[in-house]
């Protein structure tokens, strides 16, 4: 019961870094927002790395073109373009598109490391693949003839394909989840804060821009993970992996709160995607376990071993 009291409000978390991202975006640059989140949360990380895994941070550093690559693609790139996307989307579309990570990453570990699924995954593709088209278009697919997509679409679509390659090259990295994205975040904050400097992008001056860069340090990035591997350490990571479809849930709840009109496109997209995800997970094929501590994390906003990925 704790285990999932701790997926259900990481969950929420993440749920509230789109909604709170796309607040946002509009008093700052993604650039600025990007550089911030991970400056402010990269030392906390660091410390519950610290106390979380207890690693060889010797051995850990000779990994360091690794992390370097994986800091590239996964904290900078995909967040990079995730809040450029939220510029020109809904958070619940984003979400929504996000969602079907786990379906995009089945295609890439099946290319990349011949890693293939059982047929039902290959199922849980179609049906993760039209959900997907579904938001994309507003249920409009005829716009798929014309290629009239927007830049909001584009830049998630972008930002998932990112995340899918961050995943599985992350896959065979042996660190420790909580060791890996902290010093990937640190990575990222280091690397931005030339291109920061020159571009002027200082903390924010409003109030407004102050307290959602302030949640989204906090609660996303240090909360979430604080409570996913607390949550690792009470059930496994394939049941833990099936709590982060309550992202779109969750956005879509806190959406209609808020007073945000809901389609029944992404109604319907959404079923599509979480059913997929479930039944790409149930298409998966059992992989022996690397390590006998916990070192799954979730990203879409997150770390790289997400479902065994």
């Amino acid at each position: 019961m704790r285990a999932a009291f701790f997926l259900i409000l990481a969950t929420l978390f993440w749920a509230g870094n789109f909604v709170v991202g796309q607040a946002a975006v509009q008093s700052m640059a993604p650039l600025q927002l990007t550089f911030w989140r991970w400056t402010l949360a990269a030392l906390p990380l660091l410390f519950l790395a610290h106390v979380v895994d207890r690693p060889n941070w010797r051995a850990v550093l000779r990994h360091w073109p690794t992390l370097l690559m994986l800091s590239a693609l996964g904290m900078t790139a995909y967040t990079l373009l995730l809040y450029s996307a939220l510029q020109h989307t809904s958070a619940l579309n984003a979400s929504l598109v996000t969602a079907a990570n786990p379906v995009l990453i089945m295609v890439l570990a099946a290319v990349l490391l011949k890693d293939r699924p059982r047929p039902l995954g290959w199922i849980g593709l179609v049906f993760g693949l039209a959900g997907v088209l579904l938001v994309l278009t507003g249920g409009q697919l005829q716009r798929l003839l014309t290629f009239s997509l927007g830049a909001g679409e584009l830049l998630i679509l972008a930002a998932i394909t990112v995340w899918g390659l961050y995943t599985v090259l992350a896959r065979r990295v042996a660190v420790p989840a909580v060791t890996s994205t902290a010093l990937q975040a640190a990575i990222a904050a280091v690397a931005l804060a030339p291109v920061a400097a020159v571009t002027g992008a200082g903390f924010p001056s409003s109030q407004s821009g102050a307290w959602s860069l302030a949640f989204i340090a906090i609660f996303p990035s240090l909360g979430s993970y604080l409570l996913w591997n607390l949550a690792l350490k009470r059930t496994s990571a394939a049941n833990a992996g099936n709590y982060l479809n309550l992202i779109a849930v969750f956005t879509a709840i806190i959406t209609v709160l808020l007073g945000q009109p809901i389609t029944a496109a992404q109604i319907a997209g959404g079923v599509l995607v979480i059913s997929g995800v479930l039944l790409t997970g149930a298409g998966q094929r059992p992989q022996r376990p690397r390590s006998s501590k916990p070192t799954s994390s979730p990203p879409s906003e997150a770390l790289p071993r997400l479902r065994a990925r």
